[in-house]
């Protein structure tokens, strides 16, 4: 297997540089390139480098992405003057022309072919070229954006007619759109294309209806054109960390790129005055070590922007770093995206879903469980994966330590045995919940938590509908039943980990509302629990609208991670349940029904009691009743 980086540098790209004043192309200068290498030379990171001469891209090169006229204009700025040179360069948005411009843009696309040849013919493993003009923004026609000739989509092109590649990833981390890169493969499904940029609604720069993330491609090229956009400025780590685990690393992986070629804008980093964004260098070296586990490391890095000369040379050190095979260094602070990020996240997966495997479900795929036990057939469905159910030597080896003198007969034995296999496999994470039928559902709920806790669930939430004839202890914290029955149990006192909530749902319509709104699902989301049960016994006080909404509202905690025990005789609940696991809508819940005065006391009465054990039940109304 090939090893070693290539580093390609020529400092006479350094030659092309504004001749006049424009606030807009200023920042465009020679030193983003001499002051990378230095940096580079200071880190001692050139001499571990292998060196590789730039070379001028040919016409025949240039010419596999551009059109013969763009060519030509570019050809005849060699000669020009300074007022021929600013009129000519009037004709593009945002780019200047200077006498060597043409020279410095043919050592760019040479510089950047020569890395794909030296990793595609295994001299290296990979490696970055630093290279002037930058090329994302170039379209066929047209110079854009500080961008002359697209360096990348030309090196693409020249990858598949040289060595016959049909799969080519190209990832843009600049922080502008590189719609040039767009525009030539939005109609080719050899070329994926990720580009994450600031767009702010359309209203940063290029500022393209087409940058925003249902632009995915256009005919046989639909869902190869991901473009993530970002709708606030202050990216971090976390964020572009999330962009890659949610987006592009799973269809990159989808794809099985046989090259990856980064658009490298480095204006994406900390401090840079375009990009305005808070990702730190370090990001860079994740972002690298993630892609070089593409193509078999085959990666080519290639410079694009990047104005803050301090941030720009420390991200492509930890790029080169990382390339070379140091230790990918820590990245420090809260891991978590802000909510634009998120929202753009769940864009692009929505907007690709139709395209890529990967993205047709959440992991994991099957999400709901059960066994091919007796009564299992009344609430199938293809959504439902079949477990294998445990032998009776097997379950009698786990419900030993605990209830097995409750187990009398073969027929509750066989149902632990199914509602264990089921919960195995959430716990694990191999389904996201599960249905189990019980002839006894209190003790199939007491095994559930017990073994829950054994396998080292810390916090494993229990609502119980129906008389709970078996309370396990809960004073270790590591359990929370909220039991829901018409009437308080003999015997059974409400502490802070046991929680009676007296409740018969009105026969006239629904009034479960109030109790799970004002009371459980507070209570619930401050417990903030591991894993879910949800059990229905004997003498439920619910109807299946109540039971359901419960189902369908609690798979927002634990990840989804929920356990349904119901009694064996309830055939249509258990349809319905397994309706709301499998991610149905919910059914009508009929007329609302606002609860008896009594009722209203019981919630207050509940609410007082256990505000400040669990927070979430504080409001800022008075009594959770609001006067007009």
């Amino acid at each position: 297997m090939a090893s070693g980086t290539a580093l390609i540098y020529d400092e006479e790209m350094a030659t092309h540089k504004l001749l006049w004043s424009d606030p807009i192309c200023d920042i465009e200068v020679p030193e983003r390139l001499s002051s990378s290498y230095e940096q580079l030379k200071s880190y001692h990171l050139v001499e571990r480098c292998v060196p590789v001469p730039a070379r001028e891209g040919s016409e025949e090169e240039i010419l596999l992405v551009h059109s013969l006229e763009h060519l030509e204009v570019a050809k005849s700025t060699q000669t020009m003057n300074e007022e021929e040179l600013k009129r000519v360069s009037e004709n593009y948005d945002a780019f200047f022309f200077h006498p060597s411009t043409y020279h410095c843009a043919r050592l760019a696309v040479g510089a950047t072919l020569q890395l794909v040849d030296a990793v595609m013919s295994g001299e290296v493993r990979n490696g970055i070229a630093l290279v002037r003009p930058p090329g994302h923004h170039s379209q066929r026609n047209a110079a854009n954006g500080f961008c002359l000739f697209n360096n990348v989509a030309i090196a693409a092109e020249y990858a598949k007619l040289k060595y016959g590649l049909q799969r080519i990833l190209i990832v843009d981390w600049d922080v502008h759109h590189g719609q040039g890169i767009q525009y030539i493969f939005e109609e080719d499904p050899s070329v994926l294309y990720f580009s994450w940029h600031r767009y702010e609604h359309q209203e940063f720069w290029p500022s393209l209806k087409e940058s925003d993330y249902d632009a995915v491609g256009l005919g046989k090229g639909k869902g190869f054109n991901i473009n993530l956009p970002w709708n606030k400025v202050g990216m971090g780590n976390s964020d572009y960390l999330a962009a890659f685990f949610h987006v592009l690393l799973p269809m990159a992986f989808e794809f099985d790129p046989e090259l990856v070629i980064v658009s490298s804008g480095y204006d994406s980093g900390i401090g840079d005055p375009e990009g305005q964004m808070n990702a730190t260098p370090e990001v860079f070296a994740h972002l690298t070590h993630f892609l070089m586990q593409l193509a078999n490391g085959k990666l080519c890095v290639i410079l694009e922007g990047g104005y803050h000369l301090k941030s720009l040379g420390e991200s492509v050190c930890m790029t080169v770093k990382t390339l070379l095979g140091d230790p990918v260094p820590q990245i420090t602070g809260e891991m978590a995206p802000c909510l634009s990020a998120v929202e753009s996240i769940q864009n692009v997966r929505a907007a690709h879903k139709p395209y890529w495997k990967w993205l047709a479900y959440e992991v994991p795929p099957i999400k709901t469980a059960t066994t091919g036990s007796e009564g299992s057939e009344h609430f199938l469905s293809e959504h439902v994966q079949l477990v294998k159910e445990m032998d009776k030597t097997e379950i009698k080896s786990l419900v030993s330590g605990f209830y097995a003198d409750l187990v009398e007969e073969d027929k509750i034995l066989l149902s632990l045995g199914s509602m264990l296999a089921i919960l195995d496999k959430i716990l694990k994470k191999e389904v996201c919940n599960g249905i189990a039928a019980s002839p006894t559902a209190a003790l199939s709920a007491a095994v559930a938590l017990r073994h829950s806790v054994l396998f080292g669930f810390q916090r494993v939430l229990c609502v119980f509908v129906g008389d709970m004839q078996i309370t396990p202890n809960t004073e270790d914290g590591k359990m929370l039943i909220i039991n829901i029955c018409e009437k308080e149990q003999p015997g059974k006192t409400s502490c802070k980990h046991y929680i009676s909530l007296n409740w018969k749902e009105d026969a006239e319509g629904n009034d479960f509302f109030s109790a799970v709104l004002g009371f459980i699902l507070p209570v619930a989301y401050s417990y903030q629990p591991n894993l879910t049960v949800i059990a229905v016994g004997p003498n439920r006080s619910l109807g299946i609208s109540g039971i359901s909404l419960l189902v369908a509202l609690l798979q927002g905690l634990a990840e989804s991670r929920i356990v349904a025990v119901i009694e064996d005789t309830e055939i249509s609940l258990l349809q319905s349940v397994a309706k709301a696991l499998g991610g149905a809508s919910t059914p009508p819940f009929g007329i609302y029904v606002p609860p008896t005065q009594e009722k209203v006391k019981k919630i207050k009465a509940l609410r007082d009691q256990f505000q400040q054990e669990w927070k979430m039940l504080q409001c800022s109304v008075k009594d959770g009743i609001s006067r007009n």
